[in-house]
């Protein structure tokens, strides 16, 4: 089932904005309150270039949409490109990257998982965290084999 547009905005709010702030917590020491003006701005680009994604009949996946309207914003002709940049630029990457990975690989709609029973709750917080901690995992042997971390 395709999912429509208030589905999309309930999944981005609930799984990446209130994830990555709580991640970007513990990865960069970063408080929340300096925190929620980056993962907003991230956020405002991503719901764009899915918007976007939707209205353009062509068959390109939205995330094509999504880095192309963050390349736009952050670019050197944007008159919004310096704050963009200091602004996410105190996202720690690993705070929203885990997310992007646990998105591609989850559909998520609500209708049909409020259907299921209590204990389908239980298997979504087992798979999600279990994505979560599989990605962090696979992230930090690659940083530390590629020498990206001390």
């Amino acid at each position: 089932m395709a999912m429509n547009m208030r589905d999309w905005t309930i999944s981005l709010l609930l799984t990446s904005v209130i994830t990555t702030i709580i991640a970007n917590l513990f990865e960069n020491h970063m408080s929340i309150s300096d925190s929620i003006p980056g993962v907003l701005i991230l956020s405002a680009i991503a719901f764009v270039g899915i918007s976007i994604g939707k209205v353009i009949p062509l068959k390109i996946p939205a995330i094509v949409y999504v880095v192309l309207v963050g390349l736009l914003v952050a670019s050197p002709i944007s008159p919004i490109a310096k704050p963009v940049i200091e602004f996410t630029g105190k996202i720690t990457f690993m705070a929203p990257i885990t997310i992007v990975g646990t998105m591609a690989g989850i559909g998520l709609n609500f209708k049909s998982f409020i259907s299921q029973s209590w204990k389908m709750f239980i298997v979504a917080i087992l798979v999600f965290t279990g994505t979560f901690l599989i990605q962090a995992v696979f992230a930090q042997v690659f940083l530390d084999l590629t020498h990206a971390i001390n």
